[in-house]
């Protein structure tokens, strides 16, 4: 399988095989064919890498195509610095191009698979750096404020990524039941809310 070769549609030239990863980066910007030298290096292990974060095979593709066309496109913004490789630039799109598509997964509502626990304490940073910490503790206020057959399922949901299905399994319902109720849910905890906060922690 070759991503985005493909949409270059130009082969690579033999000489700039055996450039560094930083400086093939720094002509593909003016020369784009020369990308797909880095997509032949780091499509497989990205492929690994990600694969241990979202289980399915199509998703893994798209998060490792997202993150390939990031790469290129920012490709200006990398600046070389000592003791700061190509690859820790690029993995580190890679892994938050993978735990965003994570965090949608469950969010739509798709069965909830846990990561491999390597990287259980890097998406768990990351949400504490991107202020999940304190939307949890605004959502907490709000659930305390209401009924508990309402509290429990949008906690499960949003706050503990278990999925429709996951839920329905726990309490032995069906899944429409389930969502009916975060939805009603929902519509309770805008009504509980005070100026505004629902919208911006849900």
């Amino acid at each position: 399988m070759i991503l985005f070769k493909n949409m270059l549609g130009i082969t690579t030239s033999s000489e700039a095989e055996d450039w560094s990863d930083e400086k093939i980066l720094l002509e593909a910007q003016n020369k784009p064919w020369l990308f797909a030298i880095l997509v032949e290096r780091y499509q497989v292990p990205f492929l690994r890498k990600v694969s241990a974060i979202v289980r399915n095979p199509l998703d893994v593709e798209e998060v490792v195509q997202d993150a390939f066309t990031k790469i290129y496109v920012n490709a200006d913004k990398y600046e070389p610095q000592s003791g700061a490789k190509f690859s820790s630039w690029a993995y580190r799109i890679l892994l938050n191009t993978a735990f965003t598509r994570y965090q949608k997964l469950v969010k739509d509502g798709q069965r909830y698979t846990a990561m491999d626990p390597e990287y259980e304490q890097m998406y768990g940073e990351m949400k504490e750096h991107s202020g999940f910490a304190e939307k949890r503790d605004g959502i907490l206020r709000i659930l305390d404020r209401m009924p508990e057959h309402l509290s429990i399922v949008l906690k499960l949901h949003y706050l503990d990524h278990w999925s429709h299905q996951d839920i329905a399994d726990k309490t032995g319902e069906n899944v429409g039941t389930i969502k009916a109720r975060i939805h009603r849910a929902k519509a309770a905890f805008k009504k509980e809310s005070r100026d505004g906060e629902a919208e911006a922690l849900l």
